[in-house]
């Protein structure tokens, strides 16, 4: 690290081309521009910053040229800014010196594992046997149409092979990706069978489409010259009996279209809706499943986000676009052998435009893939702001900051607006670059096509049915643009998706299961020491012993760590060093969700869902009767306000329980915990928004409810906790300046009597 921390922090192409985006303790997001398409260099970057000392964590995505970094409090954000800028100016620099040669491989060796080209390769070797073939049938008259046409057909190999790798590869630097699998395949997952039955269908609804132009174009043979040559075979000779039977035709064709593009395209929607509810449902239980001290770390929103907006495109990309990737190259597969057979005069210019449009698609996939992140990035803190300032809507409006918050919301929806017109312009010019490729293909198959007519090198008979073909394609690679803008957004969201997956999940304590009727409640901690991220220890050799079926207060200052011991005990967070013990066994090698069975919780601001009261008094006991909802909310001091609204307990609350008082909320959340009749309970300033009279009849109930039980209370307001059994006092640093009695304490004059004093105080006052 000294070497890095202490060489030029300033190396000017480096900066230009490397963005800090957002930082918080312990963690930074950048946006980093020589990584992006470049999976060799995210490796090397990341692989380098880990090195670092105090650096535990590193990913870098060459799919979005974003990196995230990780510390812990020994390097400072300002240390991290600057190990990133040298790392990555080293990096551009290795780059540029060493300039590896693409190694050549002779036909007889064989291609190495993962070569995606493997593919590619057969197909053009094939491809270029036929032409050959129709060469030496033909004659050399057109010997330089075919080069054409194969020239074409590997240009056009070329290009997507190319492009295939290099999203594969960009595939690999995403967290919890497996090697060698392409994100696409990843995305499909277990639905594969889905997949071959849309694709099926699809490939058989565009016969049917070839089938009918070929039909449609003998009607008009037959229209112009009285007759079509191939139907003669058929036994139809004259012109009434051609025009009947290609009616015929027409009409089952267009019955076999319609019939198949409608189970293709219910296939290809219910694949999205399958896959959509997939992601969707393990990526949300994943998130139920991390550590808090992560999904703290994430927002809100950003994670709202991956689970709505994200998983919604991976379903939406094989509902739509992926249906039309493989409608195009169905009909080329079709269109190529028929031109090759029957037209190779016209073919090459037919076929033109392709590897100019794939190659055209590719570029502009490679300039837009930073616009979409930042894009995406500025659409989120957009979002963030919107749900923010509407849920800060009291704040807002005591202050008088209506207009600063419009302003605000205007200026991100400026800087959203600008990166997506940015986007807008690049796939708008795009699009009709490809429009005017295909209308200059469409021209020239008509010039060169009616010249071969002309000159009686081409038959009429079979340019007539063939002409409209290709323009069925090219008039579908129209929709490239559109195809590659859905897939560079399914890769960005895919990135997304795979973040939030890779986060890592709470561990299981090795030891054996807990049984919540057998617990006692004593609790231990042991010499702990704990400390958030970036910060000084909130607790430092902390030791105290909370005795079981006893009520246990923890009072002090705010910041010297008391709802921190409730984390601990819960397992939101673990100990650095020391051990909390609960009847003499360390929590960390119990399991989580038997722990959390054993112990009831109230936080200072607790969370009520959008239901009704009796639903979020019955949470996590749902099996409880409506006679033991009512006796917990009875010992809560909440049934009295209950019984006085119009819908009693099936009052609905709203979202986060706006319709009611903090002290009302406190109240439920109380008999919530008090259904759950766990042998702990932790109230966490659980009183804090009630009077003084009705905490006083809490009190009253709960000391009933405390009977044999173990139950810790954690309070500001010392007239909470006079009665308690044992007071623990919280001195700044995390340390525990006293602990006895109510009177005990008062009899020291110390830390207690001096905050009993000046509440009393203020109290008479």
């Amino acid at each position: 690290m000294p070497s890095l921390l202490g060489a030029a922090a300033g190396n000017h192409s480096a900066d230009l081309e490397v963005r800090l985006r957002s930082v918080i303790p312990g963690r930074q997001r950048w946006d980093v521009k020589p990584v992006l398409g470049r999976p060799r260099a995210a490796e090397v970057l990341a692989a380098a910053l880990r090195r670092i000392p105090g650096i535990t964590q590193v990913q870098a995505s060459p799919v979005t040229g974003g990196v995230l970094v990780r510390h812990d409090a020994r390097v400072s954000a300002a240390d991290v800014g600057r190990i990133v800028r040298r790392a990555v100016a080293l990096v551009a620099e290795g780059a540029a010196r060493v300039a590896r040669p693409v190694p050549v491989r002779s036909a007889a060796e064989p291609a190495p594992r993962g070569d995606r080209g493997a593919v590619v390769r057969p197909v053009l070797a094939v491809g270029g046997g036929v032409a050959a073939g129709i060469a030496l049938i033909r004659g050399s008259a057109l010997s330089r149409q075919l080069v054409a046409l194969g020239g074409v057909v590997v240009a056009t190999g070329a290009v997507l092979r190319k492009a295939w790798r290099r999203s594969a590869d960009a595939a690999e630097g995403l967290p919890g990706t497996v090697a060698e699998r392409h994100p696409l395949l990843e995305i499909v997952g277990p639905h594969r069978r889905r997949l071959y039955r849309a694709s099926a269908l699809s490939v058989a609804c565009q016969i049917a489409e070839m089938a009918l132009g070929t039909f449609l174009g003998w009607t008009a043979l037959v229209l112009i010259k009285g007759g079509a040559a191939p139907l003669i075979r058929f036994g139809l000779t004259t012109a009434s009996s051609q025009l009947w039977g290609l009616a015929g035709l027409v009409t089952v064709a267009c019955a076999a279209v319609a019939g198949l593009s409608y189970s293709s395209n219910l296939q290809w929607r219910q694949l999205g809706q399958d896959i959509e509810h997939d992601w969707r449902g393990r990526t949300y239980e994943h998130v139920q499943h991390l550590e808090l001290r992560h999904l703290e770390g994430e927002r809100t929103t950003r994670i709202a986000g991956v689970l709505t907006d994200d998983v919604r495109q991976l379903g939406t990309f094989f509902a739509t676009s992926a249906n039309d990737v493989l409608q195009l190259g169905a009909s080329l597969a079709l269109l190529v052998p028929l031109f090759l057979l029957l037209a190779p005069q016209i073919a090459w210019v037919a076929f033109l435009p392709i590897p100019v449009i794939a190659w055209l698609s590719l570029r502009y996939q490679d300039k837009v893939t930073a616009d979409y992140a930042v894009s995406g990035e500025r659409r989120a803190r957009l979002h963030s702001q919107l749900v923010n300032t509407l849920e800060a809507g009291a704040t807002v409006k005591s202050f008088c900051t209506e207009d600063y918050e419009a302003e605000r919301i205007d200026r991100l929806s400026a800087q959203a607006q600008e990166s997506n017109e940015q986007t807008d312009r690049s796939t708008i010019r795009h699009a009709e670059t490809v429009r005017v490729c295909t209308t200059g293909s469409m021209a020239g198959t008509l010039l060169i096509g009616g010249r071969s007519v002309l000159n009686g090198s081409l038959p009429f008979e079979v340019f007539s049915p063939l002409i409209g073909l290709p323009q069925m394609v090219l008039l579908r690679m129209n929709r490239l643009g559109g195809i590659v803008d859905q897939y560079q957004r399914t890769l960005a969201a895919y990135d997304r998706v795979h973040h939030l997956r890779a986060l890592p999940v709470e561990t299981e304590g090795t030891d054996g299961p807990l049984d919540p009727a057998k617990v006692r409640g004593e609790i231990v901690l042991d010499d702990v020491t704990f400390a958030y991220p970036g910060r000084p220890p909130v607790l430092e050799d902390v030791s105290l012993t909370i005795p079981a079926g006893r009520v246990t207060a923890l009072v002090g200052a705010t910041g010297s760590g008391k709802t921190t011991v409730a984390k601990l005990l819960m397992r939101f967070q673990d100990a650095e060093s020391g051990s909390v013990l609960l009847d003499g066994r360390d929590v960390r090698d119990l399991p989580r969700r038997d722990l959390r069975h054993a112990i009831g919780f109230v936080a200072q601001d607790p969370f009520l869902f959008d239901g009704s009261i009796a639903d979020n008094i019955r949470y996590g006991s749902f099996g409880a009767p409506d006679a033991a909802v009512v006796d917990a909310a009875m010992m809560a001091e909440a049934h009295s306000f209950i019984a006085t609204l119009p819908d009693g307990y099936d009052t609905v609350i709203g979202e986060r329980g706006a319709a009611l008082s903090g002290g009302q909320r406190q109240r439920i959340a109380l008999a919530r915990a008090i259904l759950k009749d766990a042998p702990v309970v932790i109230l966490d300033e659980a009183t804090s928004a009630v009077d003084n009279e009705t905490e006083a009849a809490i009190q009253r109930t709960l000391r009933r409810f405390a009977a044999e039980r173990t139950m810790i209370v954690i309070a500001h307001r010392l007239s909470t906790v006079r009665h308690a059994d044992r007071i623990f006092v919280m001195d700044k640093g995390g340390v525990v300046a006293e602990q006895g009695t109510h009177d005990e304490l008062l009899a020291r004059h110390g830390l207690y009597a001096s905050l009993w004093q000046l509440q009393a105080g203020e109290l008479a006052a």
